[in-house]
């Protein structure tokens, strides 16, 4: 959970995820929204991908990025648990 905290607390990886909710993209596709090279985009996909927000494929020399949905569930199970035990106590 301290990956996908810690993956999700920059806004430019938190952008990436927002261009991905609409389908899998290349990091070429994705580049192409920020003003970044391409190593700092390659260290915010490689921090998406440790944290096992994002999977990957590959099609030819290309590899593409989509949200691993199951990885989003579980971190929303579990501020939704922290936040219900603050509420009981």
């Amino acid at each position: 959970m301290q990956a996908v905290l810690e993956a999700i607390s920059d806004p430019t990886r938190r952008k990436i995820l927002d261009l991905l909710k609409s389908g899998e993209k290349s990091a070429g596709e994705l580049g192409d929204h920020f003003n970044i090279s391409g190593p700092s985009m390659s260290h915010h996909l490689s921090k998406l991908k440790a944290a096992e927000l994002v999977i990957t494929t590959r099609q030819g020399q290309s590899i593409y990025y989509a949200i691993n949905t199951s990885v989003f569930e579980d971190a929303a199970q579990f501020v939704f648990d922290f936040f219900q035990n603050k509420e009981e106590k």
